[in-house]
């Protein structure tokens, strides 16, 4: 039989458009390539695959077709075609001419009307020819017969389902597949907008077809049926009847069957290469033009012989053998992606002494080699060593396993601690701060020049994903081995590394080795285009990478005791709100329901008659909600109260304790570089940006961060409002500046310029609101937003911005010539050069483009203000570590340094710290730090 593909374009161009929504693919020049790289690996898979014989690709035009002449409302209420799509589209047409693929198009005509039309004229005119329909549509089962059939790409890992009359049967639970136009009339179609009839789901459609088999039959037979189901069917009879029809694919479009042409030829070589070029698609230009050697078979497994001798391989290469053939399970791994199954690998164990001596020569000799870690937990100061992988070249790479005896596992690291030690050396790897902490806990210090893929593209994309398999993928086309095929789905029953077969530990860990050495090349040459990137990668990032991991195994000490009172309190306090909240409500429900919650404060109580609903039909009850019901009801504000105690309790009272690590006594967070655009450094485990600080309960939690011993003190370090000097800084605004200049309380200042009043006559409420307004700029807040968080009119929030901008008019200037140049630019950048692309700036969606240009305001100022204190935590550390202090530095958060300090070493750390910070950058105005001092971090601070 040869094989005719059809292809829906626009549902194979929506589903990679949407499957690249996280992490978009996007251009030098700012184009979303996401959809046309999805559809055409799509159309490349199946060609590599299934080697068609025939191929013919189906659009949709704008043209209305008989369902919208008949039907207005067909596909009325769909949201508008992203902006990307629409542009997407004229590049997936002109690549799949490129590839010389037929285009099947047709005003008045549907694409799923072209392809069942074709479908059924190829299988009558030729009985040599089966047909594949690749959509993931499901009104094709209607199309399906013997030689016709639906090919659903792979989806959420899934693999590829091809469906014939059995499957679609079986699929829709009905006899035969013309019964699928019937299950579509009773139950409607919500995506096309297509009615059905009310109150007739999948399943009910489904009892009603098997039992009367037709919707002609079903309609004879209403009398039969009982209640709202009988109603409706007779009510809404002719509504689907025109369902029905509506759902029905057209098999008689005016489009001739042309087998001649859609016979699968050779590419368009003079189309397509400026095409890839433009598209910047390298990996697929190698890959469609045969630029790149054709994928060999996974190598063999090493015979005894070989394992024996394997030291004798270090120093070349060993080809696989001519005559191996690749296995069934290896052709079935095959997809548009490389993997291990169909790419040629050197990964070799090495077990012993001797063995490892070895190694450690090899790599000795290189100026960089690529390492990685295999531990027991991700937690690092927990972790313990499975095992170490290296690579120095490609495709090749040494395991080296740990034994579980830690006395033993020690003796085996400390063969290594020369070759990290080695200045001369650059040593790579992916997130290579957690490397560096589970060496540490070996006594094994890194030293010399580092690299971390991780940071790399964080600096090059910062808001895409960072992690090796991602990237692997974007840049060499290659999937990784997954973990979880090693050790299971993360969860409590994941199972743990030292449990995994050497074999495929091995695999596993010298393949991450390779993948990432392999990465390199590829982020050397995107940082090349950007100098500043490379010097922000070496001068900042990478340093600091070396700090957090020492801020991490030092810890923080926390007052168990105390938490357990506080845990008791919120306890109790939280029954007494809660039996307040019943009192006020006149009876007891449960307050943490949303449902039972809204029909409380909105069925019984009727305090708001235009109260909205989610989607499941429970009122919305959040903060927002409660916050404006506050004035109307005292119940709203106890509801809020008795939140804020739960989760205070439960996030963090009870929560923080079982953090602390059995091995040191101490919590130990994991800062993450990589996470936010714009630079600032997040937390987990525990998240320590989200602890609390404008509650008073809420405070009291930083009561529990104390000193190591009697012998330290808590000092903590602070920016003074650091994002308003930078963007005096940025605006050279001379108001703003002299404001901080000469040490005037900024916000005071801001009052008496807007509201036209002496310094000494603002009250706490204009300083209020100039507060608001001056951190609204920087947040690009607009006069409604203003007005929401001050609770005044519209009208008095915009003549406040006003009149904010006429007397600081360096800010305003400021802030146009930055949206400006970022429409030019495409991007914004901080005071060290990191950038924050905006690829939405020139968006005809107006809330898109409003959204990138508060961004192109924010993210210099705020990534600025993130750059100045990772410089200053460098110096800092590099200061402690000068003088040999006894002190440690031992969180950050948000613009604040907080410290384990020596009670003997208060005073000189106090002056050199505000020396440091105040002098990272320098920003033309003044800087200002607050420390404090005190037995825990809320004293302190």
């Amino acid at each position: 039989m040869k094989k005719l593909f059809l292809f829906d374009a626009m549902a194979l161009i929506y589903r990679a458009h949407f499957a690249f929504a996280k992490t978009p693919r996007i251009s030098s020049k700012g184009l979303n390539t996401s959809a046309v790289f999805g559809f055409t690996n799509t159309i490349l898979e199946v060609i590599q695959k299934e080697k068609p014989d025939y191929l013919g690709v189906a659009f949709d035009t704008s043209a209305p077709t008989f369902r919208h002449i008949e039907y207005t409302p067909y596909k009325a209420q769909r949201e508008k075609q992203p902006e990307d799509i629409t542009i997407a589209i004229p590049y997936v047409k002109k690549l799949v001419e490129a590839l010389d693929i037929p285009i099947l198009i047709l005003d008045g005509y549907e694409a799923d009307d072209i392809i069942g039309t074709i479908a059924k004229k190829a299988v009558r005119a030729n009985p040599e020819i089966e047909v594949y329909m690749m959509t993931p549509d499901k009104d094709y089962g209607q199309l399906v017969e013997e030689r016709i059939k639906m090919y659903k790409p792979a989806f959420m890992g899934k693999g590829v389902e091809v469906l014939g009359p059995k499957e679609v049967c079986a699929k829709w639970n009905i006899q035969n597949v013309d019964q699928v136009i019937d299950m579509l009339g009773l139950m409607g179609d919500a995506v096309d907008n297509i009615p059905g009839v009310p109150g007739v789901g999948e399943k009910t459609a489904q009892k009603l077809i098997e039992e009367y088999g037709s919707m002609e039959n079903l309609f004879k037979n209403t009398d039969k049926l009982k209640g709202k189901l009988r109603e409706n069917l007779e009510n809404f009879q002719e509504q689907g009847m025109l369902s029905r029809h509506l759902a029905t694919i057209l098999c008689e479009v005016p489009i001739e069957y042309e087998e001649e042409r859609l016979i699968k030829t050779e590419p368009n070589r003079e189309l397509l290469e400026p095409l890839l070029d433009e598209l910047e698609f390298r990996t697929l230009r190698r890959r469609i033009l045969g630029e790149e050697p054709e994928p060999v078979a996974a190598k063999a497994k090493a015979s005894p012989k070989v394992a024996a001798n394997q030291m004798d391989m270090f120093g070349s290469p060993v080809a696989a053998p001519a005559d191996f053939m690749m296995s069934d399970e290896a052709e079935e791994a095959v997809s548009h992606f490389n993997n291990l199954a169909n790419t040629a690998h050197q990964y070799h164990l090495v077990q012993g002494e001797a063995a490892i001596k070895s190694l450690i020569g090899f790599l000795a000799r290189q100026t960089s080699f690529c390492f990685d870690t295999e531990t027991t937990s991700l937690t690092a100061v927990e972790a313990e060593l499975v095992g170490m992988s290296f690579a120095y070249r490609k495709g090749e790479a040494f395991y080296v396993p740990f034994p579980a005896d830690q006395a033993e596992a020690q003796a085996q690291v400390d063969l290594f601690k020369e070759l990290f030690a080695n200045e001369a050396i650059q040593k790579v790897a992916q997130n290579i701060k957690y490397d560096m902490s589970v060496l540490a806990n070996y006594g094994v210090e890194i030293k010399g020049a580092t690299y971390d893929t991780m940071l790399a593209h964080y600096l090059i994309e910062p808001e895409k994903r960072h992690n090796m398999d991602a990237l692997s993928m974007a840049y060499l086309s290659y999937e990784p081995l997954s973990i979880e095929t090693l050790i299971g789905k993360k969860g409590a029953k994941q199972g743990n590394m030292r449990d995994v077969a050497l074999e495929d530990i091995k695999e596993y860990a010298a393949e991450d080795a390779d993948v990432t050495l392999q990465l390199k090349p590829f982020l050397d040459e995107q940082l090349a285009k950007n100098p500043k990137a490379i010097e922000l990668l070496n001068e900042v990032e990478l340093p600091l990478a070396r700090v957090l991991s020492k801020i991490e195994c030092e810890g923080v000490n926390l007052d168990v005791a105390f938490l357990q009172e506080m845990s008791k309190t919120l306890e109790t306090d939280s029954r007494e709100v809660q039996q307040k909240i019943f009192e006020v409500a006149g009876q007891e429900f449960n307050v943490a329901s949303p449902k039972q919650l809204g029909e409380i404060l909105f069925e019984k109580l009727k305090l708001d008659p235009k109260a909205k609903k989610t989607k499941t039909g429970q009122y919305q009850t959040g903060e927002e909600i409660l916050s404006k019901l506050e004035a109307e009801h005292e119940i709203a504000r106890l509801i809020l109260d008795f939140r804020e105690l739960q989760k205070l309790k439960s996030t963090y009272v009870d929560a923080l304790p079982q953090l602390i690590s059995p091995k040191t006594g101490r919590i130990h967070t994991s800062f993450m570089q990589a996470v936010t655009a714009t630079g600032r450094l997040s937390s987990k485990d525990p998240n320590l940006q989200n602890i609390p600080i404008r509650t008073p309960r809420g405070r009291e939690i930083r009561k529990a961060f104390i000193p190591r011993d009697e012998n330290f003190q808590i000092l903590s370090a602070d920016y003074s409002q650091i994002e308003l000097r930078i963007m005096a800084a940025f605006a050279q605004d001379e108001a703003m500046l002299n404001a901080f200049n000469q040490g005037i309380d900024v916000h005071k200042a801001t009052a008496a310029k807007v509201f036209k009043v002496g310094l000494d006559e603002v009250t706490s409420e204009l300083r209020r609101r100039a507060k608001a307004v001056n951190f609204g700029i920087i947040y690009g807040q607009s006069a409604f937003g203003l007005a929401g968080s001050l609770g005044i009119s519209r009208t008095e929030a915009k003549e406040i911005i006003d009149q904010y901008f006429v007397e600081f008019p360096g800010v305003k200037a400021f802030m146009d010539t930055t949206i400006t140049n970022a429409r030019e630019l495409g991007y914004v950048e901080t005071v060290l050069g990191r950038r924050r692309y905006l690829r939405d700036i020139l968006s005809a969606n107006m809330n898109e483009r409003s959204f990138a240009e508060r961004n192109a305001i924010n993210a210099p100022i705020q990534g600025s203000a993130a750059d100045m204190i990772k410089v200053a935590m460098i110096r800092i550390q590099a200061f402690i570590e000068r003088e040999n202090l006894k002190s440690r530095m031992i969180l950050t958060v948000h613009d604040e340094l907080v410290f384990d300090a020596h009670v003997s070493e208060i005073d000189y750390l106090r002056t050199h710290i505000d020396e440091i910070m105040c002098q990272a950058l320098d920003l033309g105005v003044k800087i200002e730090t607050g420390i404090g001092v005190g037995m825990n971090w809320l004293e302190a601070h």
